[in-house]
């Protein structure tokens, strides 16, 4: 039996406000905003007509159109391989999981008792996907220029950071690389939780320099985890480079 009785619907839409708001968000039609915040796992909870998981799609796709226009653009000697590898690091879900927490997503986030208890406004999969929501919302309520502001004051200003600690090359290649020249050793993965049905898993994995751990992270596959596991060491470097 679902459960509606913790749920303001006003209130929260009031949240949502003050959210945008606080974001410079100069939204038309507020009542686009709150989907964007509810996660699937509290529709099994709640009286919601859907999740966010269609509006985070179109905001994939705006993401993506987005980043791929500037970084044309901006690298105009750069081949589509390049492109491709500087985009990914911009749009990876670590990147915009931290993103979403400077933003203060997390305290918006509509979870389930169980999704909430278990830090699920935390994990980084659903802290991107939340950011991704959003932006599909500013592009329906606003369209794309609104739309190109917000990912250019948000995503596109976290380029030189990433260009300079070299996230744009493969994490995983990066990462064996240093590890190989500094300690004549092959890094290694192992996986530390699974979660979610059998058909929507979420994988957490960590990073191991010979017994140890120096990055984790998660992903909707094994080699997504692995990535995100890789660049988490990577930015984590000084913790663990001398030992």
């Amino acid at each position: 039996m679902k459960r509606s009785n913790r749920f303001d619907s006003v209130a929260f839409e009031e949240k949502v406000e003050l959210l945008l708001i606080s974001l410079e968000i100069p939204y038309v039609d507020l009542h686009s905003y709150p989907i964007a915040f509810f996660h699937r796992s509290v529709l099994n909870e709640l009286s919601l007509p859907e999740s966010n998981e269609r509006v985070e799609y179109l905001g994939d796709a705006v993401l993506e159109l987005i980043t791929t226009e500037y970084l044309f653009k901006a690298f105009t000697t750069y081949q589509e391989g390049q492109l491709t590898d500087v985009r990914s690091a911009l749009v990876r879900g670590r990147n915009l999981a931290d993103v979403a927490l400077r933003l203060g997503l997390q305290d918006i986030i509509l979870l389930s008792r169980g999704e909430t208890q278990a830090g699920g406004n935390q994990n980084p999969y659903i802290l991107a996907n939340t950011f991704e929501a959003l932006l599909g919302a500013i592009y329906l309520d606003l369209g794309i220029e609104e739309a190109r502001k917000f990912v250019h004051a948000h995503i596109i200003s976290t380029l030189s950071g990433i260009m300079e600690d070299e996230l744009h090359i493969d994490p995983k290649s990066n990462l064996q690389e240093i590890i190989q020249a500094s300690h004549f050793v092959t890094p290694h993965y192992e996986l530390i939780a699974e979660t979610g049905a059998d058909h929507d898993k979420i994988y957490t994995v960590g990073a191991y320099l010979k017994d140890i751990l120096i990055g984790q992270g998660t992903g909707s596959s094994k080699k997504k985890a692995q990535s995100s596991a890789a660049e988490n060491a990577l930015e984590r470097k000084k913790e663990w480079f001398g030992k």
